[in-house]
């Protein structure tokens, strides 16, 4: 019977030696959870024994538990790193479309060759999905997918609108429109350029002169001569815009001499005429309109020589919309210029915010929501079943996984550029291996001392 106690108590230290080892062992694995050896006492009786006599059976192990309790952040320059502050675990699939899943505090992810986000052993991370604004369609864990960060964005949209805002300095010296060059910075006043995209996604320079027309001030208002060209070739509106300017004869008494003048000027490239707009402005320099009222220019692929690649949509045109511009006694001065094209995007950068969710940008200027990664928790996180790589799956004693979203609940916030490192305390473990030590060659005594006694017994004569 001591043989047996003495050996359960070797058995039970050597367990510990082996828990505290394996802590050792991964106080720098990332994610890793320290375990601890619990033991129990072994004793027997039954109802016809003297339990006031009865000697235990020496010592069981009942668990290595392991303890989740939360580990210290290391900081990383890569933003794919995540950490979990507060409760919860990340959530892995062995394959894509898989529904076999593993659940992990180690956040250190990376793009496999598929543009999906995966762990080192290959696992794919999980995410919600989102609609176009980043809010969460479901948080089922069931719908969860792997995460992709595509490349690319989208495909190209051709520009179909401008949008200009600037103050046109009433002071500039008039020009007349009819002389118009844009090869010659002495026959307008200013200019501003805008890039636009045809339907294949490539880029054109769109360019507005203005020219502030000799004469143009009658009954209080003012105008200026708009003209546009696409890659440095000639752009018609769809009608010249009509401005007025005086003469030397006031035909109708008001005091203002204004017959009107046509915004066109020679096309260099054709020869014909180059059609312009025309935007008058009021005493107190406040835009008062455009003639035409709305300024479309021609199909680009008709431009003289067509600007548009072979295979783009030579239908297109531009609408140029002028949001307020003013005329004002100071520098010429653009305050907005926004068009609605985009070109293919590639990707520039990636980014998680607290609440888990990724976003992609990308060159073309657009920022994609992508996933919103998946949290789990568990109302029994010491029954997860060890699988290895940091990871658990669930069991019956850990109940099932309940999902959710970071930073809501009970879930932690995730930390992007962040890895959590092993919870394990260096010190206490040196010490915990000194007493499992002591342990062990005490129980050692315990067998040896047991061995004489029965020694001495086989030699009693």
């Amino acid at each position: 019977m001591s043989f047996n106690i003495a050996l359960s108590g070797i058995a039970a230290a050597q367990k510990d030696l082996n828990t505290t080892a394996n802590n050792i062992a991964n106080v720098n694995t990332v994610g890793f959870k320290e375990s601890r050896a619990e033991f129990a006492d072994v004793y027997a009786n039954s109802i016809f024994s003297n339990s006031k006599t009865a000697v235990g059976g020496g010592v069981t192990t009942t668990q290595v538990a392991q303890q989740f309790h939360q580990g210290s952040l290391q900081f990383t320059s890569n933003a794919l790193d995540m950490a979990i502050s507060g409760g919860g675990f990340f959530v892995t699939s062995s394959g894509v479309g898989t529904q076999d899943l593993s659940y992990t505090r180690a956040g250190a992810f990376k793009v496999d060759s598929d543009n999906y986000m995966v762990d080192a052993a290959g696992n794919f991370l999980q995410g919600f999905p989102v609609d176009d604004e980043g809010s969460s369609t479901s948080v089922s864990l069931t719908t969860t997918q792997p995460i992709k960060i595509p490349d690319t964005a989208g495909s190209p949209v051709k520009t179909a609108n401008i949008s200009l805002q600037m103050n046109l300095n009433v002071g500039e010296v008039a020009l007349d429109p009819a002389n118009f060059n844009p090869d010659d910075s002495d026959t307008f006043n200013n200019s501003t350029s805008v890039t636009i995209y045809d339907s294949l996604g490539e880029s054109h320079i769109m360019t507005t002169y203005f020219v502030k027309p000799t004469g143009g001030s009658y009954t209080g208002e003012s105008n200026w001569v708009a003209f546009y060209a696409v890659d440095g070739k000639p752009t018609n509106v769809d009608t010249p815009g009509v401005y007025q300017k005086d003469t030397d004869t006031d035909t109708d008494g008001d005091g203002s001499i204004n017959p009107t003048g046509t915004a066109t000027a020679t096309n260099p490239t054709t020869g014909g005429a180059w059609n312009g707009s025309v935007l008058s402005f009021n005493s107190v320099g406040a835009y008062t309109g455009s003639n035409p009222s709305t300024i479309t220019t021609e199909t680009l692929g008709n431009t003289g020589a067509s600007v548009l690649d072979p295979g783009a949509d030579g239908t297109q045109t531009v609408t140029v919309t002028f949001s307020g511009p003013t005329q004002y006694a100071s520098p010429f001065e653009v305050t907005e210029l926004t068009q609605d094209g985009i070109t293919v995007g590639r990707l520039t950068n990636v980014g998680i915010g607290s609440d888990g969710l990724i976003t992609a940008s990308y060159s073309n200027g657009s920022t994609v929501p992508l996933a919103r990664v998946a949290l789990v928790r568990f109302a029994n996180e010491q029954g997860l079943t060890q699988v290895g790589n940091t990871s658990w799956q669930a069991s019956l004693d850990s109940g099932p996984a309940l999902a959710g979203e970071a930073n809501s609940g009970t879930f932690g916030s995730i930390r992007s550029s962040a890895l959590e490192q092993s919870n394990v305390d260096l010190t206490t473990e040196l010490v915990d291996l000194i007493s499992a030590q002591r342990n062990f060659q005490a129980n050692s005594r315990t067998l040896e001392v047991n061995n004489t006694l029965n020694q001495t017994v086989l030699q009693i004569r």
